[in-house]
């Protein structure tokens, strides 16, 4: 069964998403015998139940504060103490209040005022706080009218938007007056593609943002699942993201995202492109795809697929080393640890497993001599310079004696990862204990280098090595993983396309028939696994299968695995990630 708090949040999305002339709204107003919620208490309820520019109905009664009312108060309202004297207290009111309400969205203007006195009540009365969505008719004008008005008061905007309601102190007036000032309002906010209650909501911080203008773009993004595309004028790419809510994470840039890069892209955008897909994991793989075809110029994250690299242990010569290449060779028999970001740290993981375990650094084949040698130590091998270790090119280290040391690093590469770390981190304890600080905290740094990377290849080769997983996601979409990628489940085979067939530069995303059928299959053969080791994953895979793992793993709750070709599953074994205290380490 999926999860319970899931289908919530799903339900609270449908219903956000409603159209407005769907939505329910209850207009209340209060009077009150003053302006604390605190030490004051409220004389008057009005409220007005709307929907679809109709009135279902109102609610209207004086209350009895309890507390004599303030002449002040009663020149502004004309409520007086002999009014109130034979009316109801606050408690029969607030529960009649609570059923007329229901859960529809409360509306008023300066809404937190009429708010603030009601969760008081509710409070005293052992309710909790009021948890109906909130309107506020006085942040609208100001986002909506406030040019054309003297200020925003609820009597100037009635005056000067010529309401046939006036607002007079009274509660079940001024609630009239707030009513029909909302409608206003929708008119002037669908204009800004102001379409369904999260519309609504979020508007009064997007209308302030300086490109609110371009909110226009958003009006035909649904809200489904998928991947959005921000274009420039001459239909370039400049950004890929994706979101379940397509709708609402877009629009969200106009409002609540305050990364300082998202001006730039929206000063630039001309268009908004979007394509649906089937469920969140499915707009998780659709997004690395496409960041790594098309390179988006505000996108930092996947495109650098190019410049990752491998640390390789050459297991093909007779004493093995490690080295660094840009290409993995499947079936080549050698052991492959990455991709890492670049040839620079794949260098400096070489060097912490060089620190850790006494394997071979001179570079170069070693000869058949005595120990390997060939005749002698090899002139320029920096491992005999600097007296570190012993080295097969001296002739000290026989095949037999070499292999246990090739073993270990083997053992730490793919089985269990403690040969190769535990030596870094009593190797830091001891220069911290000799006050050679800032050789270890270089040491620290190539060990957490390493730490990283191992860390990432034990998780994803897991998700490689189950073979073909079916899941079930969110209760109801299936999705099919393959040696780490993600497949159409109706289709998924070892057929693929190129994701560069795809007509990406023109046109509506949101009318292409099946774009999963083209773009999600397009990352050319499978790489079959040869030999002992896991075959090495192909550098341009690399984002898409972490970024599949990190959403795996980060909803437990919505997946449920329906077949495992091979068993998925990873040793529950801690790896230290060396990070400096108080400091987090990079994913």
């Amino acid at each position: 069964m999926p999860d319970s708090s899931l289908l919530a949040r799903q339900r609270s999305l449908d219903e956000a998403g409603r159209p407005l002339s769907e939505v329910t709204f209850v207009v209340v107003d209060l009077e009150t015998t003053g302006a604390s919620a605190a030490t004051c208490a409220i004389t008057e309820v009005g409220a007005v139940k709307l929907r679809g520019g109709q009135c279902l109905g109102r609610f209207q009664t004086l209350v009895n504060p309890g507390v004599a009312i303030p002449p002040q108060i009663t020149y502004l309202t004309g409520i007086t103490d002999s009014m109130v004297g034979p009316a109801p207290q606050i408690e029969p009111v607030l529960a009649s209040l609570i059923e007329f309400i229901g859960d529809a969205v409360v509306v008023g203007h300066n809404v937190r005022f009429d708010v603030s006195f009601l969760d008081a009540a509710r409070l005293r009365a052992g309710l909790g706080r009021m948890g109906n969505p909130i309107v506020d008719t006085c942040s609208l004008a100001r986002r909506l009218v406030r040019d054309e008005v003297r200020d925003c008061r609820l009597g100037t905007l009635a005056r000067q938007l010529r309401l046939s309601h006036q607002p007079t102190h009274r509660a079940l007036d001024d609630a009239l007056a707030t009513g029909e000032l909302l409608h206003y309002l929708l008119e002037r906010a669908g204009t800004l593609g102001v379409l369904g209650l999260d519309d609504l909501l979020a508007l009064p911080q997007m209308t302030g943002h300086p490109e609110a203008g371009k909110l226009r773009l958003t009006n035909r993004l649904p809200r489904a699942p998928g991947v959005y595309l921000f274009k420039d004028a001459a239909g370039h790419v400049l950004y890929v993201g994706r979101a379940v809510n397509l709708r609402q994470r877009v629009r969200s840039y106009f409002s609540t995202d305050e990364r300082r890069k998202i001006g730039g892209l929206l000063r630039q955008t001309a268009s908004i492109d979007h394509i649906e897909s089937e469920g969140a994991l499915e707009a998780v793989a659709l997004e690395a795809r496409l960041i790594r075809h098309l390179r988006p110029r505000f996108n930092r994250q996947g495109k650098g697929w190019e410049r990752y690299s491998y640390v390789r242990l050459t297991l093909d010569e007779r004493y093995p080393r490690l080295s660094v290449v840009k290409r993995a060779r499947s079936g080549d028999g050698c052991i492959y640890l990455g991709p890492v970001g670049s040839a620079r740290t794949a260098r400096v993981v070489v060097e912490a497993i060089e620190t850790a375990v006494p394997i071979r650094a001179c570079r170069g084949r070693i000869g058949t001599g005595r120990g390997g040698a060939g005749g002698g130590a090899r002139p320029h091998c920096p491992t005999r310079a600097l007296g570190l270790k012993p080295c097969p090119c001296t002739g000290s280290l026989t095949e037999a004696e070499y292999r246990p040391i090739v073993e270990s690093v083997i053992v730490g590469l793919t089985v269990d990862p403690r040969p190769l770390l535990e030596p870094l981190a009593e190797r830091m304890r001891w220069l911290a204990d000799a006050g050679r600080f800032e050789e270890a905290a270089d040491l620290r740094d190539r060990a957490g280098a390493l730490a990283r990377a191992l860390s990432r290849q034990r998780r994803i080769d897991s998700l490689r090595s189950a073979g073909r997983v079916t899941l079930e996601v969110d209760g109801q979409v299936r999705a099919v993983l393959l040696d780490g990628r993600l497949h159409d489940a109706s289709t998924a085979d070892d057929t693929d396309t190129d994701v560069a067939s795809g007509t990406l530069d023109g046109g509506s995303r949101g009318s292409v028939d099946n774009p999963w059928g083209r773009l999600a299959r397009g990352l050319g053969p499978r790489p079959e696994d040869a030999g002992r080791w896991p075959a090495p994953l192909p550098p341009e895979l690399a984002d898409e299968a972490a970024a599949l793992l990190s959403w795996l793993e980060s909803n437990p709750a919505r997946v449920r695995i329906i077949d495992c070709e091979h068993g998925w599953s990873v040793r529950a074994l801690s790896i230290p990630d060396f990070a400096p205290v108080g400091a987090s380490a990079p994913a």
